[in-house]
């Protein structure tokens, strides 16, 4: 198959919906409220759909990784918005270095693991 595909949307969820609407409009992302149960937050080419639900299993297993271009940097701004200090259950990750590259992480207010790295 030869297709342009023009992005990929992971749907992810929240253990309380207002508060991870309001963490991830902290965090810089732009929303756009779908419905009472859903909005798609944007960063530029990246977009994500947030959902009003909760399934402790589901969320404990999902994991993003997005690609920046400056682990460092990245990580720097994510202390300064002290994500950590203003949701409960929000912990930032120092950067770690790998044979592969670095990468940083946090985990949201429901429990979600992002991972902001850079490749070699």
């Amino acid at each position: 198959m030869n297709h342009n595909v023009k992005s990929i949307r992971p749907f992810i969820g929240s253990k309380d919906f207002e508060i991870s609407r309001s963490f991830y409009r902290d965090l810089g992302f732009e929303e756009t409220v779908l419905d009472t149960k859903m909005s798609v937050f944007k960063s530029n080419e990246i977009a994500f759909y947030l959902q009003d639900a909760y399934v402790k299993d589901w969320i404990d297993n999902t994991m993003i990784f997005i690609e920046v271009d400056d682990v460092e940097r990245y990580y720097n701004d994510l202390q300064v918005l002290n994500l950590q200090e203003k949701y409960e259950g929000v912990k930032v990750t120092p950067i770690r270095y790998l044979d592969w590259g670095s990468e940083c992480f946090l985990h949201d207010p429901s429990g979600v693991l992002w991972h902001f790295g850079k490749f070699k």
